[in-house]
């Protein structure tokens, strides 16, 4: 090929080469919206004359510059998702907000593709400018707002997202108010044209959701079942598609209200029977009264036009003064009103009706009145039987504690009665059922005994479950000054029969407390209190009795809360002490160990014995704080006894059963042995037989986490109490303490001997450690070493010592060891 010839094949390439660069540059120019070429680096390579146009910038201000010179809106990394979206071979599209020369903001659609140019990969851009669709959607919304039309936008799950003031006026929905809530299906009742009701899915919006179709224009009255108002609307819904979609996305539903021409009488009343209201209309010149069908039926009348003196015949009297005075009100001021009236129906049951009236408010004359009038019997006897039952305890069938003490605060405050009296019953060993044979056994125990106590006061008084085991009787005293004495001995010899459960017989008792109005109080829970004081008084003396409240009760009451107010602050002011009475080995004489007990004494009170101020502090849970104290101390001087090398193994601390209830135990005593530096077996924790019968799952894992701290675990006074032995076995307990009341009368008396036998023998069948505490005498101590009861602790060997006292015997023991 010669060389003429290759340069004319090369002349003509460059021609059609720059025949296709001007074929592409007049085609890249003749788009109308703005196209720009960008390097993956975002530079900004090639822009048609609609972009330089759209931008108002010569090309040489923009060509070699970022993408952010035309939008300088775009975050950072705007580019990773468009790579990504390319390297698939899609395409992306965002809309953002582009700007002009002169600062001007418009907004744009831009659809950006990949290709390659000479071996380059780049990104072609074509942005659609959207200010007029924008300022079309600005129109749209301005004509949403204005327009009389009722709009509401429902989305595929059927919520309402969006309600026009028309819409929110027509269905009377109020400002601030949540346009989805007030339109939820269920406070709502829909009917047909036809007065039939429409399940939620034939509603022309759901519907239309459902089909995607449009739901041409049909009647539906919509009967707001809170404020009882009926609309009746038409409703014509579109459903809309979002782009690409084959299902809608939202249904938009155009109504308007048309109740003002549904009041043809018959379809009004069939609606009116259906959602049962009843419909009256009166006016006041010509007295004549106007039923609708529900109406008739309500009232029991068999015509559809009368006058007010028949509608208001089925009212009783003082209502009819009430309906009277609302009609007058209405006619001459205009006043709306709204009354639940009582009535008569024609058989002679009472009735109860809620009318709602207000004049005519387009009635030149101003002497209509119309409404409606809706059956509320079933409503009101609904209300009746809640407050009856708000009334009554649910196990008894009597008064509970709110009724009753409304009702003697209504007795004390009439002036006719001459005088009232409170007996205060408490059953006596309830308890012993209820833990023995369990809560079911115990309801059935309250159960017969409120019936026990209806048998025998009769007439004569009110009574009432006050709560758990306590009863309540008034009565009204008058010229019968012995009544309440007489009652409650009424009430005792209903106890004097046994209680029969799960076939075992159980002897219940009573103790029963007096008080009078008003020489024992003139408020109920002043004469409830004292009542409650002469009861408690009445079982520490002798149960199943009963006892009147006194002058001399009342200053030991007085002497009670000024105890619970001092022993309330007692931690505070260090009012407390412990001494330790020494555990000894009966054998040799020697301490092994100490049990921590608390002393009290006050400035006002002076010194308090435990026995006078713990049961106190159990009533009131002060024993709660009280008890976490001691627990801290003795702690902290078995800490200072083993710092000063006295040998004591262990200290024995009681634990109340209102602090096991009270307070996460375990983690109590980690805290205060952690604090002491103490290892959990230099801790004993004592409880009472009580903790024993609980089988709540809390209560055994509280005892195997004490376990696991290696804190030793006992039962306090084993055999006082009715424990069953299936619970010793089922609790994760190191020994029984043997109580002293039994000890009392070894060596000599059987019983006690033979109870003491026992308890040893439970505890060395079940691998239990056992002490014995309360030994007094050398016989009682010979007697446990022949039982094989290593520990006691008791006055035979010490009293409870202070903490330096109980270290010189200590050391004493050690000397006289030393010298023998």
């Amino acid at each position: 090929m010669s060389d003429a010839h290759l340069r004319r094949q090369l002349a003509e390439a460059q021609a059609a080469l720059e025949a296709e660069r001007d074929r592409f540059r007049a085609l890249f120019d003749a788009v109308p919206d703005p196209v720009s070429i960008i390097g993956y680096d975002g530079t900004v390579l090639d822009l048609n004359k609609a972009g330089i146009a759209a931008y108002k910038r010569p090309r040489e201000d923009i060509i070699g510059q970022p993408i952010e010179t035309l939008n300088p809106d775009l975050p950072r990394d705007h580019l990773a998702p468009v790579l990504e979206t390319l390297s698939r071979g899609g395409t992306y599209v965002v809309e953002v907000t582009n700007m002009r020369a002169d600062g001007t903001r418009f907004p744009v659609e831009v659809h950006s593709a990949g290709y390659v140019d000479e071996g380059q990969q780049r990104i072609v851009a074509v942005a659609r400018d959207l200010s007029g669709r924008h300022e079309a959607e600005l129109r749209y919304r301005e004509l949403m707002e204005v327009i009389d039309k009722g709009i509401l936008v429902r989305n595929a799950e059927g919520h309402v997202t969006y309600a026009n003031p028309a819409a929110m006026r027509i269905l009377k929905i109020p400002a601030g108010a949540s346009i989805d809530g007030e339109m939820r299906p269920e406070r709502w009742r829909v009917f047909d044209e036809h007065g039939v009701p429409l399940a939620d899915q034939e509603l022309p919006s759901f519907r239309a959701l459902r089909t995607g179709q449009l739901s041409p224009s049909r009647v539906c009255g919509f009967l707001n079942l809170e404020t009882r108002r009926l609309a009746w609307l038409s409703i014509t819904s579109v459903p809309q598609f979002a782009p690409g979609a084959d299902r809608p996305h939202q249904v938009l539903s155009l109504f308007s209200d048309v109740t003002g021409f549904k009041r043809d009488v018959t379809l009004f009343d069939r609606v009116q029977d259906l959602a049962h209201i009843g419909g009256w209309e009166w006016d006041a010149v010509s007295d004549h009264v106007y039923l609708t069908n529900e109406a008739q039926r309500v009232l029991g009348l068999d015509r559809a036009t009368g006058n007010m003196v028949q509608l208001q015949s089925r009212l009783r009297d003082p209502e009819r003064k009430r309906f009277q005075e609302a009609l007058a009100r209405a006619v001459e001021h205009g006043e709306s009103f709204e009354l639940d009236l009582q009535g008569i129906r024609a058989d002679g049951h009472t009735l109860w009706v809620r009318i709602i009236g207000e004049s005519e408010r387009h009635d030149p004359t101003g002497t209509r009145v119309s409404g409606t009038l809706q059956d509320i019997t079933e409503h009101r006897q609904a209300e009746e039987t809640l407050r009856v039952q708000a009334r009554t305890d649910p196990l008894t069938m009597l008064l509970n504690r709110d009724a009753v003490l409304e009702e003697l605060e209504a007795r004390l405050s009439d002036p006719a009665q001459s005088g009232v009296a409170v007996l205060y019953i408490d059953l006596d060993r309830f308890k012993v059922v209820n833990d023995v044979l369990g809560h079911a056994a115990g309801d059935q125990v309250i159960a017969n005994a409120a019936r026990r106590i209806q048998q025998a006061v009769s007439t004569e008084g009110l009574i009432a479950r006050f709560g758990g085991d306590e009863f309540l009787v008034v009565c009204a005293t008058g010229d019968d000054i012995g009544r309440p004495q007489r009652l409650a001995a009424a009430i005792l010899g209903a106890f004097g029969e046994s209680f029969r459960m799960a076939g075992e017989e159980f002897s219940i008792t009573a103790s029963i407390g007096i008080a009078r109005a008003p020489e024992h109080g003139d408020r109920p829970q002043a004469l409830i209190q004292n009542a409650d004081v002469a009861m408690y008084d009445s079982k520490r003396r002798a149960r199943n009795g009963w006892q009147d409240f006194s002058q001399a009760l009342a200053e030991q009451q007085q002497h009670r809360l000024q105890m619970e107010t001092h022993l309330r602050r007692a931690v505070d002011n260090r009012e407390f002490k412990l001494v330790y009475q020494p555990q000894v080995d009966l054998v040799s004489g020697r301490t092994v160990g100490a049990e921590a007990l608390i002393r009290w004494r006050n400035d006002t009170l002076g010194e308090m014995r435990p026995d006078h101020f713990i049961g106190h502090a159990e009533n009131t849970g002060d024993i709660v704080r009280i008890g976490g104290w001691v627990l801290r101390e003795a702690c902290q001087q078995m800490r200072r006894w083993r710092d000063d090398g006295l040998p004591i193994v262990r200290i024995a601390v009681n634990v109340s059963y209102r602090q096991f209830l009270a307070e996460d135990l375990s983690e109590t005593v980690a805290e205060a042995l952690a604090s002491a530096g103490l290892p959990g077996d230099a801790l004993e924790l004592e409880f009472t037989e009580r903790v024993l019968i609980e089988d709540a799952p809390d209560t055994l894992s509280t005892f195997a986490a004490l376990r696991m701290l290696g804190v030793v675990l006992s039962i306090d006074d084993f055999g006082e109490g009715y424990s069953a032995l299936n619970y010793l076995r089922r609790l994760p307990i190191h020994g029984l303490k043997l109580s002293q009341l039994f000890l009392q009368g070894v060596p000599h008396n059987g019983s006690d001997v033979a109870i003491c036998q026992a308890v040893a023998g439970i505890a060395q069948s079940l691998g239990l450690g056992l002490v014995a505490e309360g030994i007094e005498n050398e016989a009682q101590r010979q007697f446990l070493i022949r039982l094989g009861v290593h520990i006691g602790q008791g006055f035979l060997f010490a009293p409870g010592l202070a903490p330096e006292e109980l270290a010189l015997r200590i050391q004493r023991e050690h000397e006289s060891t030393a010298h023998a």
